[in-house]
């Protein structure tokens, strides 16, 4: 039998450049049977095969419906259930990833040293959840129906010593019980780590920070800063975990979630009033010598012109840490020239705004670093 495998997110979105977990289970145990495996590149060869697994985690990416309705597809993800997916069978849930799955592609793509590095997590790290779930139950999360997080999967389970790295998808680690001995295990391997979802600073302990110190931290800490009720406690965390890391130490990078209604009332100003708290957030971020990194809920394409090119604008910024650490938000925009829609959007909003002006001067190196609150 011949089994096709698709990764709808790497076919639709071109800069997409991270390996589908389900996947590459699903290679491996279907492999393990004696069948046949392959990645599809495209929709085109879809019908050669005896059955075809879909998958995609994002929900906007598309996937044409001939694809989808074929008796011998199987599809799934979050891409297409959100917070309702359903899981993958013991069986392959908890089998090592087919790491080999994507050679092929990564091979006619990844010529030269800036296309290689572009194509790392395809081959250089071992990739899985330590736990699973999260307490927190955010209404914009695809994690709203947890109830905590509890273990997953051992680390022996994905680790692949071949990789000189690790990568943990985990939602909310250090909210485990069991994280302590989970986390020796990582130490352990001696493997450079990241938890690319962010952790949660906000549950953070002294002796966590620490702990995770002590690693080697691949591209840095991330942590996340959602919503703008948190200030005060993100405050008091970026305090301790400063006597933790020295301010010297400037690869700390917090999500920031921008463009979600938390009231759901949608009201006429949400818009500027959620630009300002993002201004806020990242003044805070400043003054601790972190990075801003933003996420745009989906919503964010529904506001008014002016306020969708300014978080078009604050993204670039932000996202660009080589921008964001050396010049304002207004010398960012101004540098694109005055006939740059990043120019003009910029020079819109504070015309609309102009109590907001002072945020758009803001610079990372010229933020005072210090406590705000007492």
């Amino acid at each position: 039998m011949r089994i096709g495998i698709i990764d709808a997110d790497l076919l639709y979105r071109k800069r997409h450049r991270f390996p589908n977990l389900a996947c590459m289970k699903l290679s491996a145990y279907w492999k393990e049977q004696g069948f046949e495996t392959e990645l599809l590149l495209d929709y085109s060869q879809a019908g050669e095969y005896d059955r075809l697994y879909v998958s995609k985690v994002f929900t906007d990416t598309f996937v044409p419906e001939h694809i989808l309705t074929r008796e011998t597809t199987v599809y799934g993800g979050t891409g297409f259930f959100y917070d309702k997916a359903p899981v993958l069978p013991e069986a392959i849930e908890h089998h090592t990833p087919d790491y080999h799955l994507y050679d092929q592609m990564v091979k006619e793509h990844s010529e030269g040293e800036k296309k290689k590095k572009e194509f790392q997590f395809y081959t250089e790290y071992s990739i899985g959840f330590l736990t699973r779930g999260c307490f927190r139950k955010c209404s914009f999360c695809v994690n709203k129906n947890s109830t905590g997080a509890a273990p997953a999967s051992p680390l022996e389970e994905f680790y692949d010593p071949s990789r000189k790295k690790l990568c943990f998808l985990d939602d909310n680690f250090f909210a485990c019980a069991g994280w302590e001995k989970i986390f020796s295990s990582v130490l352990e391997t001696g493997r450079r780590f990241q938890f690319r979802q962010g952790l949660d600073l906000r549950i953070m302990q002294k002796r966590q920070m620490e702990l995770l110190a002590s690693g080697k931290l691949d591209n840095g800490m991330i942590f996340a800063f959602d919503h703008i009720k948190d200030q005060e406690l993100i405050v008091r965390k970026l305090e301790l975990l400063r006597e933790v890391i020295p301010v010297s130490y400037q690869k700390i990078k917090l999500y920031v979630l921008c463009g979600y209604d938390w009231e759901g009332t949608w009201k006429a100003d949400f818009w500027a009033k959620d630009i300002r708290d993002v201004f806020i957030r990242i003044e805070i971020l400043m003054r601790y010598k972190c990075l801003a990194y933003l996420m745009r809920y989906a919503a964010w394409e529904q506001a008014p012109e002016v306020y969708k090119g300014m978080y078009i604008n604050l993204s670039r910024w932000c996202n660009q840490p080589a921008q964001y650490s050396k010049k304002s938000l207004r010398e960012f925009c101004t540098g694109q020239g005055e006939y740059s829609s990043c120019f003009r959007y910029l020079t819109a909003f504070e015309a609309l705004h102009p109590e907001m002006a002072h945020y758009l001067d803001m610079k990372y190196e010229e933020v005072q670093y210090g406590k705000i609150y007492g």
